[in-house]
């Protein structure tokens, strides 16, 4: 099954050795999305939640590339350094995702690149 590199202008270009999204068959497997600002590559000011949007905002960018949007979301996960906003990435998730709600994991960790508060990547299954 062939792999495709997706890329738009619309999210943040790829900051190492990796594809904004691959598309392989009917899945699209979208790379981990920061706060970064697509028009600046700067994180978005003002503390978790502008990131939290942003970072939302720059997953349906790349889900338009790849010819779905988040509604064709199976998957999602979500890194935070502070589970502490774990009820603000819920209150996101209900603006940009409908039920049947994807799968998802919150997971914990230290540190994200370039200073993001948050960052998380999806699965989509567009056909």
């Amino acid at each position: 099954m062939p792999k495709v590199p997706v890329f738009t202008d619309r999210a943040p270009a790829a900051i190492g050795t990796y594809s904004q999204a691959i598309k392989a068959g009917g899945a699209c497997y979208i790379s981990g999305q920061i706060g970064l600002d697509p028009a600046t590559g700067d994180m978005v000011p003002g503390g978790i939640e502008p990131q939290i949007a942003r970072v939302f905002d720059n997953l349906k960018a790349v889900a338009g590339a790849c010819g779905g949007t988040l509604a064709h979301a199976v998957k999602v996960n979500v890194y935070l350094i502070d589970l502490v906003h774990f009820a603000k990435v819920n209150e996101a998730m209900a603006k940009y995702f409908e039920q049947p709600y994807p799968a998802r994991a919150a997971i914990g960790v230290a540190s994200l690149p370039r200073g993001a508060l948050v960052e998380a990547d999806c699965v989509l299954v567009i056909d």
